[in-house]
Parts: structure tokens; C-alpha cells; sequence
């Protein structure tokens, strides 16, 4: 059975995310309160009737029932029923602005600022991000890139229930544009061959065939990719044994279009190979 706990930000994108598991053929149930989480995994677990994948709903809006989340997950852990709890995180500056656009009021701000009750709520609720093994930054994505995701990681075919529980996400990115702020582990290619100089290679990204030949075109880049490879196939095995839910590798070049991605491809390929349970996101490869 699948069992999904989606919750974070409000307005990072949780409905969704919810609809794209719903499309997937959840069962899905929003805002359930966090007391009844239990009983109700009970009923799917021990059901009769095979209900065999499940998204459950939480945000601020349950707040009041928050001190009894802790005890249905724990009675879920002891229970040895698997779930996975997707956390969906947002700049503030950006919520902000969505709010703005869509002319609603944030769940904590009736009595302050919207930032103000995003402050709060990012308080309140980072226990459950920090609970949760799989973190997706929705700061840049559009809706239907978050639903891309959703399909990526929970796709059927990509799931091995014997891997371990840990997701890896694997991020390309643009120094220019900013390091992301949630990355664990940030790789600098910035050294390796760079396409932008090449005209009729500027347009393209790491995922042309071109492009990466380009870039592995250098004895350097091949032990790079040696190396790194191998390095990372001694970290991962660290942080599962450290308990970590969720790893976020992020690579970088100057604009995020051809060296940073040519190697998340690269990175992403052998870590599925691995057996790991991994997704990737190109943040920048569209601009510039």
C-alpha cells in the first residue's frame, strides 16, 4: 500500500499537488484532522476492501489538533505501516506575492501583515518539515512543473519499497540566480568546458546531446564525474545511517543551462542505477 502525508506552506501548492495525486488514482482526503490520522490508517491498512494508495491533506488550518500529529505518526512508525510525508516549501517573498494575485487572506494574518502570518506559520510548521523525507521547493515552479514532480517521484514504476526511505533530489542551478537555500550539498562546475561561448550551442541546455558531448569533451570532466560519483557514493550511505529523510544535491555553473545540467543528468542517472529513490529539477536552464 502507498501512503502519503502531503503538507507545508500555505500557498506553496498542496492542492495541487493533491489533484496530481488524485489523477495518479489516490484516494485522497484533505484536511483530515491530525487526530483521526491514526484510526484512519488503521481502517486503510486493515481494510478489506484493498485500498491500496492513500494522500492525506494537512495544513495550518488544522493547527488546533497539532499536538496529536506527533502521537498518529508515532502510532503509524510502531504500527510498521510505510508512509511517505511530502513537505511543501516557498519563499516568503513569493507567497506573498501569490497571495497578492489571488486576493486572499493568509490563514494567520486576519490580525497582521500576510508576511507576518507566513512568518508564524513557517515557525509552527517546521517540526513536520523537518519529519518529512521529501522536501520540494516550489519557490519556481510552475503549477504544472510541481505536477511533474509529484508524477516523477510517486510514479509506480520508479518505486522500489525495498530502497531506502531517504529521497535524493538532484538541482541544477545558476550561481548568477542564487545557490538554493534548502541545498545540503552544492557542486561547483564552473572549471569545466563551458558551451555559452559556443554559438550555435548558447541556445540549447545540458539535456542536448550536443551540449553534453561539449562538456565531457575534457579528460578533466571524466574524472570529475569519477570522482564526484564516487564521493556521493560514500556520502548518501552516511546520511541513511544518520537517520536523514531527505537529501538535496545541487549542482551549479554560471547560468544553470549547460555544465550544471549536463552533470544533474549525469548525477541523477547513476544515483536511479544505485537504486535510490531520486528526483531531479533543472531551476534555471530556462533562463538567460
Amino acid at each position: 500500500m502507498k501512503f502519503i502525508i502531503v503538507t507545508g506552506l500555505s500557498g506553496s501548492g498542496k492542492s495541487v499537488a493533491m489533484d496530481a495525486l488524485e489523477d495518479m488514482g489516490f484516494y485522497c482526503v484533505d484536511n483530515l484532522p491530525p487526530a483521526l490520522i491514526a484510526n484512519f490508517a488503521d481502517l486503510c491498512y486493515k481494510s478489506q476492501q484493498s485500498i491500496e494508495k492513500v494522500a492525506l491533506g494537512i495544513d495550518i488550518r488544522g493547527r488546533k489538533f497539532f499536538e496529536a500529529l506527533n502521537e498518529s505518526l508515532e502510532y503509524m512508525d510502531k504500527s510498521n505501516y510505510k508512509y511517505d510525508m511530502v513537505y511543501l516549501d516557498c519563499d516568503s517573498q513569493v507567497l506573498v506575492q501569490r497571495y497578492k494575485m489571488t486576493r486572499r487572506n493568509h490563514p494567520l494574518s486576519n490580525e497582521t501583515s500576510i508576511l507576518d502570518g507566513i512568518k508564524k506559520e513557517v515557525v509552527i510548521m517546521e517540526p513536520l518539515k523537518k519529519r518529512s523525507n521529501i522536501i520540494i521547493d516550489t519557490t519556481r515552479l510552475k503549477p504544472k512543473e510541481l505536477i511533474s514532480n509529484i508524477k516523477s517521484i510517486f510514479n509506480e514504476e520508479n518505486i522500489d519499497e525495498s530502497a531506502p526511505t531517504m529521497t535524493i533530489s538532484v538541482q541544477s542551478f545558476g550561481f548568477k540566480y542564487g545557490i538554493p537555500m534548502d541545498a545540503d550539498f552544492v557542486v561547483d562546475v564552473r572549471f569545466l568546458p563551458n558551451p555559452h561561448y559556443v554559438d550555435e550551442l548558447r541556445p540549447k541546455t545540458g539535456d542536448n546531446k550536443e551540449v553534453r558531448e561539449y562538456v565531457m569533451n575534457s579528460d578533466i570532466s571524466h574524472e570529475f564525474k569519477d570522482k564526484l560519483f564516487d564521493f556521493i557514493d560514500f556520502l548518501v550511505p552516511q546520511y541513511i545511517d544518520e537517520g536523514k529523510q531527505h537529501l538535496i544535491l545541487a549542482i551549479g555553473c554560471t547560468g544553470g543551462r549547460h555544465r550544471s545540467v549536463t552533470f544533474a543528468n549525469y548525477l541523477y542517472e547513476h544515483l536511479v542505477q544505485k537504486g535510490y529513490r531520486v528526483f531531479k529539477k533543472h531551476r534555471d536552464s530556462h533562463l538567460g
